[in-house]
């Protein structure tokens, strides 16, 4: 499935660094072939309604940019669905690209084998930029609306993350960076999927509720327009950046004294806090140093996963558990029931929010959302179409 970490942090103008937008599924080769209809190989067709309420669908424009898995090239979709490389000649637009298909001007988008972002903005455009990495290649530079000096921080937009490859469709909306507009998305094919849909009324709901709390209510900004998550919040000085600390000092003495027990698909691992500090597991996995709150938001640092099948699932368990402040609750993870998410003082009310408000209770609040399959993601191994709804608002 989608990794999502790789996607967090994502390159932006502000801090003029780039991204390559990249899944833990590896995609089969299309090298770029045109099928004879002359749409891309792999076209899967791609509906999108605007039940907005407040946007017409002239002001609306979507953005498909990702990489080709094959040739590790950023690319940009046109409207028939065709993938083209990033180039700097493409900066015609003052200095920035204008890869967005308006949406009135299509009846449906098609995605081909790639991996990436379709970008969904509502009243203005989204400024992407292409610039020259460290080896020479063109690079696409991706907005970052929670960043106050990004030039898209005004508009309001969100995403649907996906992979497409020949083994299927991968896909989810994700609330991990920021928050605009609600998106829902169908999948269909072997099953017919729908995940990501709010409750009537549940995006005021959200920014309510964080509006009404002491300490997130700093997120929330642009008028109450957009809300951005707890870690970008903390880097921009928004938002405590103790916030966890005490939370995790307990957990570690914690588990200093009891074993702490993780179970993934390799086996259940335990852990005790050692005399360096340390949370140390047997059979194999890494020894994890005591995480700070900036570690817990953004689900990196000291619980950063690499992808080697042992230390990774543990950290990402360990990442959800903190975010979810279950680890003083019980010392067996994953914890499973969604009724244990959340009750601490000390917790991500921000993903919080937003398990409440969506239909399914499934939302990707934090990049370990995923954990015990809590996150707006669905996959299909013979996708027929995906439908993406602008819900109301």
């Amino acid at each position: 499935m989608i990794d999502r970490r790789l996607f967090l942090g994502g390159a932006s103008l502000a801090t003029v660094s780039t991204l390559l937008v990249t899944t833990g599924c590896s995609r089969a080769e299309s090298n770029g072939e045109l099928t004879s209809g002359g749409s891309q190989a792999g076209a899967l067709p791609v509906r999108v309604t605007n039940e907005t309420g407040t946007f017409p669908d002239s002001e609306i424009r979507a953005y498909i940019v990702g990489t080709d898995l094959t040739t590790n090239t950023q690319s940009w979709v046109d409207a028939s669905g065709v993938a083209h490389p990033v180039a700097e000649s493409d900066n015609t637009d003052d200095g920035f690209t204008d890869y967005s298909i308006p949406l009135d001007s299509v009846s449906e988008l098609s995605l081909p084998f790639m991996s990436g972002r379709v970008y969904f903005a509502l009243g203005g455009k989204l400024r992407f930029k292409v610039v020259t990495d460290g080896n020479g290649r063109p690079a696409l530079q991706y907005p970052a609306g929670w960043v106050e000096s990004d030039p898209s921080h005004g508009v309001l937009h969100d995403t649907v993350e996906f992979t497409h490859n020949e083994t299927g469709m991968y896909c989810n909306t994700s609330m991990v960076d920021q928050f605009s507009v609600p998106l829902a998305i169908r999948l269909q094919g072997e099953a017919d999927q729908t995940t990501g849909t709010f409750e009537p009324g549940g995006r005021d709901a959200v920014f309510a509720t964080l509006s009404a709390d002491p300490v997130f209510s700093s997120l929330v900004l642009s008028e109450g327009e957009l809300v951005i998550a707890p870690g970008h919040g903390l880097d921009a000085g928004l938002f405590p950046a103790d916030y966890y600390d005490s939370y995790i000092d307990q957990v570690w003495e914690r588990y200093s004294t009891t074993d702490l027990r993780v179970t993934t698909n390799a086996g259940t691992f335990t852990g005790r806090v050692d005399g360096s500090g340390n949370l140390v597991f047997d059979g194999g996995v890494a020894p994890i140093p005591k995480p700070s709150t900036r570690d817990v938001f953004f689900c990196d640092g000291a619980l950063a996963a690499p992808n080697d099948g042992i230390t990774g699932p543990v950290a990402a368990i360990l990442g959800a558990a903190f975010n979810r402040s279950t680890l003083l609750d019980t010392a067996e993870h994953p914890v499973t029931d969604p009724a244990a998410f959340y009750n601490h003082e000390t917790t991500n009310r921000y993903a919080a929010v937003f398990h409440e408000n969506t239909v399914d209770g499934k939302a990707y609040g934090f990049a370990f959302d995923d954990v015990s399959n809590f996150a707006s993601y669905v996959q299909d191994h013979a996708p027929v179409s995906l439908d993406v709804t602008l819900t109301a608002f």
